[in-house]
Parts: C-alpha cells; sequence; structure tokens
C-alpha cells in the first residue's frame, strides 16, 4: 500500500518530525482501571497499529497507566515486526503508577520515574523511548524532582 503525504512539522527542538497525525494508544490498555475504555482485543489493536504506519503514522503515542503497562506491551509487540528503518516515534509517559482497586496514583519521585521508564523500555521492546514525558505532573512539590536529569 502507498504512504499517504500527511504533513510533518518539527518536534520543537528536538530534531524528530513528526506527522501531523499519530496514533494514542490509551484506549488499547484496555479496560479493569480506573480510567480504561473497556475490552479490547490485541490482535485487532495491533492490525490498528499496522495501518497507521501503512497509511504514513510517524509517531505512536502511550503511556505506563494506560492499562498499567498493557498499552505498552501491545505496541510493544505491534513493533515487534517493523524494521528499524520503518518504526515510528515512540512517546510515552511516566508518574501515574497503579494503586489501590487499579487507580492511577501520582508519584513524581526519582526513583519511581527511573523504574517506570525501565518498564517502559522492556514493555516496548525498545532500547530508547524517542519522547519521555510527565503524565499528569501532580503534585506540583514534585515537579523538580520528577523533571530532573539523572546524574547517572
Amino acid at each position: 500500500m502507498e504512504k499517504t503525504g500527511l504533513q510533518t512539522a518539527p518536534l520543537g527542538e528536538t530534531g524528530l518530525e513528526i506527522t501531523s497525525v499519530g496514533f494514542g494508544a490509551w484506549a488499547i490498555g484496555g479496560g479493569g482501571w480506573e480510567f480504561g475504555w473497556g475490552p479490547q482485543d490485541d490482535d485487532d489493536s495491533v492490525e490498528a497499529i499496522h495501518r497507521a504506519l501503512e497509511l504514513g503514522v510517524n509517531w505512536i503515542d502511550t503511556a505506563a497507566a494506560y492499562g498499567f503497562g498493557r498499552s505498552e506491551e501491545v505496541v510493544g509487540r505491534a513493533l515487534g515486526g517493523v524494521s528499524e528503518s520503518e518504526r515510528p516515534h515512540v512517546f510515552t509517559k511516566a508518574s501515574l503508577v497503579e494503586g489501590p482497586a487499579r487507580t492511577a496514583v501520582h508519584d513524581l519521585k526519582r526513583d519511581s520515574i527511573l523504574g517506570e521508564a525501565e518498564a517502559s523500555l522492556r514493555r516496548l521492546g525498545l532500547d530508547a523511548i524517542d519522547l519521555y514525558q510527565i503524565h499528569w505532573p501532580i503534585p506540583d512539590r514534585d515537579i523538580e524532582e520528577g523533571w530532573g536529569r539523572s546524574q547517572s
């Protein structure tokens, strides 16, 4: 299939050129959690990602909080068969972790962010995340710690 001519624009000063439309992966996190969209078929989700890539989309937005890892796992599965040259940019987020009764709890502590990044890389099957974001940066008192650079 021929790719569409989706326009691209620079993503700030990152050097990344992204299409005007991306693939949002919130819903593929499924149901059974505080912000879930209900049951999702993982095979259908993988097919939807592949179709978006076929049509020229060059970025996927997901988050560790979407299904508490499920969305990232499905994105990783979809990208498993994609060549490095065809791989889209992958954006994900940190700071919402699983709390009691599968609710989202805010945590911007350094150790949590580092652990979340490692878990996201593993679920996505990637060596690097193209854009790592803070998901709903609450509480304000911890924003500096969550945004800070690692000393390692």
